[in-house]
This record gives C-alpha cells, structure tokens and sequence, in this order.
C-alpha cells in the first residue's frame, strides 16, 4: 500500500526527541528507519483493521476494529473505548467457599 503523506514528519520527530532529550540528536539513517517503522505500523494497522470490518460486515471503519488489533496483537489498549469503560469486578466469594476454604486449611495443619 502507498501512501501519499507521511505519517510522522521529520520534524516531528526531531520535535519528539527533543522532549525525551534536548541535547540527543538523531543520525539520519536511524532517522529513516524510524519513519520507515512509523509508516509501517500505521500501514499494518489499517489494513488488519479494515479486514477486521470487512468481518463484521461493514463497510466503515470503527474505533474497535482498531482497539481489537492493537489488543490482540501489540498488547496497547486505548483509554476511553469499548473494554476499559467496563469495570472488572473481583467475584464474591460464596459462604459456602469460604467455608469450604476453611475446612481446607485447618485440614492442612
């Protein structure tokens, strides 16, 4: 796939470095490296994410076809959308558990 833009800019990354660093200074080659990494991932992304949509049957591309494949395959999960606005509540145990777990440990002494 080609693209017409860059999806990070020299200077942008310059700008991004000088954050981290302001005395770091980037050598040029690593510096296409990076961008070349940059597109790459965003190119990866997209395409994963359209064949995602393309599954559900839909021809628009959604904020969770995207999260579902950082997720499923970068390990990056984005705050504000879809499983982090659900609270994961810790299951209370029963009576009957903590009685069992109970017997269990007296046993074990």
């Amino acid at each position: 796939m080609l693209f017409l833009f860059e999806v990070l800019s020299k200077k942008r990354l310059h700008d991004l470095v000088e954050e981290v660093d302001p005395t770091q200074l980037i050598d040029e080659d690593v510096e296409e490296v990076l961008l070349q990494i940059a597109d790459d991932f965003i190119e990866s992304v997209v395409t994963s994410s359209c064949q995602l949509a393309r599954h559900r049957k839909s021809t628009t591309l959604d904020a969770r076809d995207v999260q579902l494949h950082l997720e499923r395959n970068w390990n990056i999960r984005i705050p504000g959308f879809g499983t982090d606005d659900q609270v994961h509540k810790k299951s209370c145990a029963t009576e009957a558990h903590k009685q069992r777990l109970t017997l269990i440990n007296k046993n074990k002494k």
